[in-house]
């Protein structure tokens, strides 16, 4: 039989719940693939994948899609990983660069612009190049490995301010320049907006392979990856030359792999969000894959 195609995003978040698939007894099963959130809600739309982790708000624009129930990458207070740099308090803000490889999280700034900052900026899409963004912005959205690359460094060299922003030198950065900037959380300023986690992304697949035996392939994959942070992360701290242990706690303490009733509330005001501002049509109800206990039922 035809193996089901899976894309993955290739990021650090995302391996506790593929470390199955790629390193574990599922390896083989199914044949993966590697890319960046954007593209992989592109694979699964143009039937590419039969499976993939899409950023949360492709589940509203692609048709025909289920949700992977209990799974996802989200975040219940400070991320890390997806940060808004700005040359002024973002309340002043004028021009945006959006990191180009996540349109959640592009969603995610766009709410928080309208909705939380009150400010109406021009935005654009860029590669994940921070003094390159800033070059042409008063402000960048960088997300993923860069960023936690980023939150790592500024760790000794940064300093909090009001409201959840933190001041750090440019130079921490890697950008020539005396001036300070301004960081925010934006997992960290969606909690403040709303009281509840963000979620990221989802496993989403067509709803004739999301069988219950495919779901309980991927609830194995991410039980196997949790219990082997340790290792995942001795790898990553090679490829990403970072502390192994800021990794464990970043997996540990900034990511929820799961979707609890606190983060289902939090994707459905999201969506409710999005929509309200016009990024989505109106915001379809969420419709889950079954999983064994629920086919018993049936």
């Amino acid at each position: 039989m035809t193996k089901l195609r899976i894309s993955i995003v290739q990021y650090l978040n995302t391996a506790p719940l593929v470390w199955g698939f790629t390193n574990g007894p599922l390896r083989g099963k199914y044949d993966l693939s590697f890319t960046v959130p954007s593209q992989c809600a592109d694979d699964l739309r143009s039937g590419k994948a039969d499976v993939a982790i899409i950023p949360a708000i492709e589940y509203q624009r692609i048709s025909g899609l289920v949700i992977l129930p209990d799974m996802a990458i989200a975040s219940k207070k400070q991320v890390r990983s997806l940060l808004v740099i700005a040359k002024k308090p973002i309340e002043h803000v004028k021009s945006f660069a959006l990191d180009a490889s996540s349109r959640s999280t592009q969603t995610l700034t766009r709410i928080l612009c309208a909705e939380k900052w009150k400010i109406v900026p021009q935005f654009f899409e860029s590669p994940p190049d921070l003094p390159a963004m800033l070059q042409r912005a008063d402000a960048a959205l960088i997300i993923g490995d860069p960023a936690l690359r980023i939150s790592v460094g500024m760790e000794k060299e940064s300093w909090p301010g009001v409201e959840g922003q933190t001041f750090c030198p440019a130079a921490t950065l890697g950008i020539t320049s005396a001036e300070m900037l301004y960081v925010y959380d934006v997992v960290g300023e969606w909690r403040s907006l709303t009281g509840l986690p963000a979620v990221l992304a989802v496993w989403a697949a067509k709803r004739d392979v999301a069988t219950t035996e495919v779901a309980a392939d991927f609830l194995a994959s991410r039980d196997f990856g949790l219990s082997r942070i340790t290792e995942i992360c001795f790898d990553a701290a090679r490829e990403l030359e970072l502390p192994q242990r800021t990794l464990e706690s970043y997996l540990w303490h900034n990511i929820d792999f799961s979707l609890d009733e606190e983060n289902r509330r939090g994707l459905e005001l999201y969506f409710t969000h999005a929509a309200n501002l016009g990024l989505i049509p109106q915001a379809k109800p969420i419709e889950w894959a079954a999983t064994k206990a629920e086919a018993v039922k049936l």
